[in-house]
This record gives C-alpha cells, sequence and structure tokens, in this order.
C-alpha cells in the first residue's frame, strides 16, 4: 500500500476521511495528541518523520472563529500559513513526497454572494482566515513546483457530516434549542459539500498525474429552509418561526452594537439571506467525480 500522512487527523474533516483513507492507504497521521502516530504543534514546530511519504494530505488548520483582536487574527496565520511551512520543512529532511493534497477552502474568494464562482474567481478573501488560506496556498505553490511535488489544492464550500463545525453547528445547536428564526422564508443557496467526498476525491486525484485547483461542492446547491427541514426531521422538531427582513435587519443592527455574543448582526444576516454557490464543473470533469447529494446523505448526528 502508498503511505499517506494525514495531518489534522482529529479533527472534522480528518476524523471523517481517516476511515475510508485506511482502507487504500498506510495511514500515519499527524496532531497534537499523543493518540497520533506523529505528536507536533506545527504552528510553532518542525515534525520529526522516520520515513518518506508517498501521498501528504494537509487537513490540519484553525477556522471557525471570528476573531475580535490582533492575537486572535495571528492565530490563523502561525497554524495555517507557519504551520503548512513548518510541515514542509520536516518533509524535505526525510524526502519530499510525489502528491501533496492541500484542504484550502472557498473562503479565499472572498465572496458573500454570487452563483456558480468558478476557479478562475480573483482571490479577494480579506478575512484573518481567507488570507492565511490564500498565502498557505501560494507557498505550497512554490515549494511543490521546485520539489517536483504535484499540488492538488481542493477548495470546499461548507462541508456537512456529522457533527459538524461551524454555521452548521450553530443552525443544529439554534434549531435543537427552539432559538433558531428561518429569516424572510429562508430561501438563500449555499454550496454545501459532504465530508466523505472529500476522501473520494482523494482517491480520485490519485489517477491523474495533474496539478489543479478545484472547487468542491454538491450539485444541489439547498436553501435553508431545505437544511432547516432537514435537519428539523432528524431532531424531530417542527419548521422554525419565520419572520420578515425588515425585523431581522432591525435585530441585526443591535446586534452589531452588542459585540461577538450577539445571535446575529448585520454580516450573518447578510450570509443568511444572500445566495454564495460554487462551481464544481472543473472536479467532475478533471477527476470524473459525482458529488454526494447532501439533502440525501447529510446526518447531523453519527
Amino acid at each position: 500500500m502508498r503511505s499517506l500522512l494525514l495531518t489534522g487527523g482529529s479533527g472534522f474533516v480528518g476524523r471523517n476521511i481517516l476511515p475510508l483513507l485506511s482502507q487504500h492507504y498506510d495511514v500515519t497521521t499527524l496532531g497534537r495528541g499523543d493518540h497520533h502516530a506523529v505528536t507536533c504543534n506545527l504552528a510553532c514546530d518542525i515534525p520529526a518523520f522516520d520515513r518518506r511519504f508517498d501521498v501528504v494530505v494537509h487537513a490540519a488548520g484553525k477556522a471557525h472563529v471570528v476573531p475580535v483582536n490582533e492575537t486572535e487574527a495571528q492565530a490563523f496565520y502561525d497554524v495555517n500559513v507557519n504551520g503548512t511551512v513548518n510541515l514542509c520543512k520536516g518533509l524535505e529532511k526525510t524526502g519530499v513526497p510525489q502528491r501533496f493534497i492541500f484542504i484550502s477552502s472557498c473562503a479565499v474568494y472572498g465572496c458573500t454572494q454570487g452563483e456558480h464562482i468558478d476557479e478562475t474567481w480573483p482571490l479577494n478573501g480579506s478575512s484573518p482566515y481567507a488570507l492565511s488560506k490564500i498565502r498557505a496556498e501560494a507557498y505550497l505553490q512554490e515549494w511543490c513546483s521546485r520539489h517536483q511535488v504535484v499540488l492538488s489544492v481542493l477548495r470546499p464550500s461548507l462541508i456537512a457530516g456529522p457533527c459538524p463545525p461551524g454555521n452548521l453547528d450553530s443552525m443544529i445547536r439554534g434549531l435543537k434549542k427552539g432559538l433558531y428564526l428561518r429569516i424572510a422564508g429562508g430561501r438563500a443557496r449555499k454550496s454545501v459539500l459532504m465530508v466523505q467526498d472529500i476522501a473520494r476525491l482523494i482517491l480520485l486525484l490519485e489517477k491523474t498525474d495533474e496539478a489543479g485547483i478545484y472547487n468542491v461542492c454538491d450539485d444541489e446547491h439547498p436553501s435553508f429552509r431545505e437544511l432547516e427541514g432537514l435537519i428539523c426531521e432528524q431532531l424531530g422538531k417542527g419548521a422554525p418561526l419565520n419572520i420578515p427582513y425588515w425585523l431581522a435587519k432591525c435585530l441585526a443592527l443591535v446586534g452589531d452594537c452588542m459585540g461577538k455574543h450577539a445571535p446575529v448582526n448585520s454580516r450573518k444576516l447578510e450570509k443568511i439571506t444572500c445566495s454564495l454557490t460554487f462551481c464544481n464543473d472543473r472536479a467532475k470533469g478533471v477527476l470524473g467525480w459525482t458529488p454526494l447529494s447532501v439533502m440525501e446523505n447529510f446526518r447531523i448526528y453519527e
């Protein structure tokens, strides 16, 4: 079996793709916990490996936090950029891999709304998270070119799976507690990706020798109303109360004055009420990938 190094093995993406990858590769995981074969905090340390790997999947990273000060913003750079640099330095000591697969994000485009955004879109992301992913991608492009490593960059949209983090977690907790409100009919659509598809994509990438960047999401781009209905069905809850946009806007303006603990603010309201979808044509055409249906496969718990 070909050897594969998986960073972030205990994170949301890592723990969900590990079972399938382990069926096809001799997998070594890297993380901060002692249960990993390689224990390392990439943000500040260079890992020590005892062998060369055929494939590296770099899924470790910091996400799902809105920084409120410079220290928190710097943490994105430390983890996502310095961590990538330190990983590559460690790999150089025992031999670089044949292929490097980086789990980036569609956040690099910096879009809050839009439809069918493809890989040619400019990288206008300005948040600390988006900037850290842009810089990590740029570093890997140069490093892989210099060392003749085939680089594949996956840019997932919102990722769904059991016990998801981030915005989906907030939606699930709000619906579970009866504290979630549907806004303006929940008509806005979002691109979503089943987390298991990342492992399936890795297997398909191994069949091509070409480097490439791929937006990855489902074909359906479900609406908030559809996602809410799916989650409520699994929770045994009724549909949430719907409020008009004007009322939500008033609540958001109040939230702007309350700080990071506000349940809604203008930034969150824009995300909830504006459609944002991405184009997955390149991944489907080049790799022969057929995305899993989020509406058919998303289960909020295992």
